[in-house]
């Protein structure tokens, strides 16, 4: 018999901390930078890991992990293949939500917008900075084909290391996405399950719209 306990038993009582819309940020992304800030001092893993979901052809939704590696004025930065499964469905419906969940401090951040290549040469300075091993990696993988094994990967790499070196091109299939935010939602677990939700909104005057939302 099982030892594990039913999960509609496990519970959590949320007690970090408290979002009040009176001193929450004017501007999300003052609020995100704050709370990024935070989870970068707690020493939280991976704070920068954020689900990406984008929508296929077909209607359904799929998601996937990648690393955020710019916040600025313009919106949220990240970078993948542009011929994966999410660059194919960026390019037929390009929108998306990202979601950071940062569970030791009991907070969920939410972004929804459209969504952009960043500009070749922004690419090329990013594609330059990653680990010679990251950048032959790039070169190697055809993201999200179906493959026959592990080796297939390993023996790409070794022939895109010889052709390159040490000085591998940024792959013209590889580069950033900008998402464009016109929403966020940030959320603060509270005790019986009463959480706190506040919500940003962008307007057609360019401010932002503040709102509580019921948990």
């Amino acid at each position: 018999m099982s030892t594990t306990p039913p999960l509609s038993d496990l519970r959590k009582s949320y007690e970090q901390g408290t979002l009040d819309e009176r001193e929450a940020a004017s501007a999300p992304q003052q609020q995100f930078e704050t709370w990024l800030s935070e989870a970068l001092a707690r020493g939280i893993p991976e704070p920068n890991a954020m689900t990406v979901a984008t929508v296929g052809e077909n209607g359904r939704p799929s998601t996937r992990i990648v690393l955020i590696k710019g916040c600025d004025a313009r919106g949220i930065v990240w970078y993948s293949n542009y011929h994966s499964r999410k660059g194919r469905e960026l390019e037929a419906r390009p929108f998306a939500a990202l979601q950071f969940h940062w569970v030791e401090m009991e907070r969920v951040v939410r972004i929804e917008g459209r969504v952009e290549k960043v500009s070749a040469e922004e690419s090329d300075r990013y594609f330059a900075s990653r680990p010679l091993g990251s950048r032959i990696g790039a070169w190697a993988s055809p993201q999200s084909e179906v493959i026959d094994g592990r080796g297939v990967i390993v023996a790409r790499a070794a022939d895109y290391g010889l052709k390159f070196g040490l000085n591998p091109p940024r792959p013209p299939h590889w580069g950033g996405y900008r998402l464009l935010p016109d929403y966020w939602e940030f959320w603060q677990g509270r005790t019986s399950r009463l959480h706190d939700r506040i919500a940003y909104r962008l307007q057609d005057d360019g401010t932002w719209q503040r709102q509580r939302l019921a948990p």
